[in-house]
């Protein structure tokens, strides 16, 4: 692979966006981009082509000691890389639901429509303001296969700040049953107690599939 420097000027990533906008940019583009530079050791192209593999499948999945685990990549970068994707992430969960009304469980299906197909467990919490309409839909945690921990610190963090009345919670299946297990109902009881004292309430917790989906309120467990 070449080094940056042995690249033409007109081609180097920052270079193409400003000519022919971001658009034109590989995803190993755009982290060599946000990089700016590598090391003594490592060239940006290479570390810029190992980042994008690590992110292009999870992106929500990615934490900070995943990326400064690489060699070459330290606090510095591996925080750059983590702030674009955070940022990426709230712009793209705000802009198409912000604003939306929910009325019944069945709103909530097309602001969740990513996780089709899903192989690991996303839990989601959808922030709701006092008249049910949608503030954000952020992913809180990816688990592994059928199990994913949730702790109603992590649910809570972001509904404080984002000054919600009321949460809703979605989390798939991948096995494609749709029977809580009785961790989905401990963890559902959990939160509904801890919103009642943050004066937040649970309106629903719903698992979804690629067979279809459930309500835990309309099923009796809240």
């Amino acid at each position: 692979m070449k080094r940056m420097q042995d690249v033409q000027a007109q081609d180097r990533p920052r270079e193409k966006i400003r000519t022919r906008g971001p658009r034109s940019l590989s995803n190993q583009e755009l982290v060599a981009a946000i990089l700016g530079s590598g090391g003594r050791e490592h060239d940006v192209r290479t570390l810029s082509k190992e980042i994008a593999g690590l992110i292009v499948n999870e992106p929500a999945a990615v934490r900070f000691e995943d990326l400064s685990g690489i060699s070459g990549v330290g606090p510095a970068k591996a925080s750059q890389i983590i702030a674009a994707l955070e940022l990426g992430r709230r712009l793209f969960s705000r802009d198409p639901s912000s604003g939306q009304k929910i009325g019944t469980p069945a709103d909530v299906l097309p602001l969740v429509a990513f996780l089709a197909g899903k192989k690991q467990e996303h839990f989601i919490c959808i922030t709701l303001s006092g008249a049910h309409e949608v503030l954000s839909v952020r992913t809180v945690t990816v688990g592994l296969l059928n199990h994913s921990l949730v702790h109603p610190r992590e649910v809570f963090a972001d509904a404080i700040t984002d000054r919600a009345a009321a949460i809703i919670c979605v989390h798939n299946h991948p096995s494609g049953t749709l029977e809580p297990s009785s961790q989905d109902v401990a963890i559902t009881r959990q939160l509904a107690d801890a919103g009642t004292l943050l004066g937040i309430r649970l309106l629903d917790h719903l698992i979804v599939s690629d067979t279809g989906w459930l309500s835990l309120k309309e099923r009796g467990f809240m």
